[in-house]
């Protein structure tokens, strides 16, 4: 069966960043489940995806665009040290959730100067071009629930 909307995917993967460091692998895990066709991946690797059958191994570089989109400088700005009452060490590399006007945000700081701290709501992975090495292990006719609910339920599946 190949791969195409309304498919359940089951694949194995390795993501690694342009200078070739290993940021993500489902080795060792349960495969990373998916539904073809309801933006559940990244559109770069659900794209490429289309049309291969269980055992097919690929590998997918996907720029910025295709995955989590280009760096935007309206999401990093600086705030004052008093919005992070009862938190005592604020340090580069700390993720908070903020509350933006389209709801909860999840923000990196990427500076501390005194009590002006800079955040940065772009996804971590944002401006990074991406490679999947891939081997599809499942591919299957989603369920009616599936469809409806627009995500896999069971092996491979997350509730969010």
């Amino acid at each position: 069966m190949q791969i195409a909307a309304n498919s359940v995917v089951l694949f194995h993967y390795t993501l690694t960043n342009a200078a070739g460091e290993q940021l993500d692998s489902s080795a060792g895990q349960e495969p990373l489940g998916y539904l073809h066709g309801a933006g559940n991946i990244i559109p770069g690797l659900e794209n490429a995806l289309a049309g291969k059958s269980v055992g097919d191994k690929l590998n997918v570089t996907v720029a910025p665009e295709e995955a989590y989109g280009t760096i935007k400088d309206e999401l990093i700005q600086e705030v004052d040290r008093a919005n992070f009452e009862g938190i005592d060490e604020i340090e580069p590399g700390m993720q908070f959730m903020a509350q933006t006007p389209w709801g909860q945000q999840p923000v990196t700081v990427v500076k501390v100067e005194g009590d002006v701290i800079t955040l940065d709501g772009n996804h971590p992975l944002a401006g990074e071009t991406l490679t999947f090495d891939v081997e599809v292990v499942e591919v299957r006719a989603a369920s009616e629930e599936e469809l409806s609910h627009g995500h896999v339920h069971g092996d491979g599946g997350h509730h969010h």
